[in-house]
């Protein structure tokens, strides 16, 4: 079973795998004590299990259902009880704000056809996932709350930093790693203050 930043994971084929887009954001994001944390497409529940060592609460949500059910068990493998997951298509099933909100984005262009697809293929041009996060997100922040979005350059960084502007966010890649074709951004968006 694997280790990750001390956390114990089972892990599924038909669920996301951690990989270096992950450990980005886990090196990266930023949550502080009692604050409340959503993490969208929690896949193996990663990034909301470790944001639950510091945060009151955590959400994760993911819109597979067999990540869902292996999120939950691995906060029971790791007794860790300030987080809760639950099926959603991004915010569908999600109420209230938070102050941290993640989401390691599917950017692939294409149409899903497993359920381990809807965590790499973000739609037709590979935008339409984030896009539709980008258009919904500030409605679920906190006044001074803050958003970590993974994805890559073959989807359009620049084009994600213009349309969180536009949605009312101010945005810079806070992080960055190179691979063979492409790069994995981290884009930190957060209200204009």
């Amino acid at each position: 079973m694997p280790i990750y930043y001390g956390i114990r994971l089972k892990l599924h084929p038909d669920v996301y795998e951690p990989a270096e887009d992950t450990f980005l954001l886990a090196e990266t994001v930023d949550v502080r004590p009692n604050e409340v944390a959503l993490d969208i497409g929690t896949g193996t529940g990663l990034i909301a299990l470790l944001m639950a060592r510091k945060a009151r609460y955590v959400l994760g949500v993911d819109i597979n259902p067999k990540a869902v059910e292996l999120a939950r068990r691995n906060a029971q493998l790791n007794g860790i009880r300030n987080v809760e997951f639950k099926l959603s298509d991004l915010f569908q099933n999600v109420s209230g704000r938070f102050d941290v909100i993640t989401f390691n984005a599917p950017y692939l262009p294409g149409k899903p056809e497993e359920p381990i697809d809807l965590a790499l293929i973000g739609g037709e041009t590979g935008r339409e996932v984030i896009d539709r996060f980008i258009g919904e997100v500030p409605y679920y922040l906190t006044e001074n709350g803050r958003v970590y979005l993974v994805q890559s350059s073959i989807t359009g960084i620049d084009e994600t930093l213009r349309r969180f502007e536009r949605a009312g966010l101010n945005a810079e890649v806070v992080a960055r790693k190179h691979f063979f074709f492409e790069d994995i951004a981290l884009i930190k968006a957060s209200s204009f203050l």
